[in-house]
């Protein structure tokens, strides 16, 4: 019988010790309250996944902003009334535009394909021109 109350008090005594020394995932202060707890307060637990999603934001916010400057782009260059313009790729490249990113593609009947950046497309033409377009939504 003694045996085993000093099992019971030895299992009792590891538990709180573990529960005793669990720490905040980021501040690694000592935690108190719920056993499943794993932070602090509610300004670790922002911090700690803000950090792990960071990398992932960060590379989707760096997209976002080539596509919405490519978009821009285009839509500078068409005069206002007019469907489509032609321009130099010098002139693009002048402006930033990265041919890298668009949103879509469109092949057409006759085998042209278009790269859009939203409603704004450029058709690749011959000795480095380029044809502008702007998708009309029906």
């Amino acid at each position: 019988m003694q045996n085993h109350f000093y099992l019971q008090k030895t299992v009792l005594g590891t538990m709180l010790k573990q529960i005793e020394n669990k720490t905040c995932q980021l501040c690694e202060k000592t935690l108190k309250g719920r056993s499943d707890k794993k932070f602090c307060d509610d300004y670790c637990r922002a911090a700690f996944n803000n950090e792990l999603k960071s990398a992932v934001n960060n590379y989707v916010r760096k997209v976002n902003n080539a596509l919405s400057k490519n978009r821009r782009i285009l839509e500078g260059l068409i005069p206002a009334g007019l469907p489509t313009i032609k321009i130099r790729g010098d002139k693009l490249i002048e402006a930033g535009f990265l041919f890298k990113y668009h949103t879509c593609q469109y092949e057409a009947k006759n085998g042209n394909t278009y790269f859009y950046c939203y409603e704004y497309g450029y058709l690749p033409l011959e000795n480095n021109w380029f044809l502008i377009v702007k998708r009309i939504e029906s």
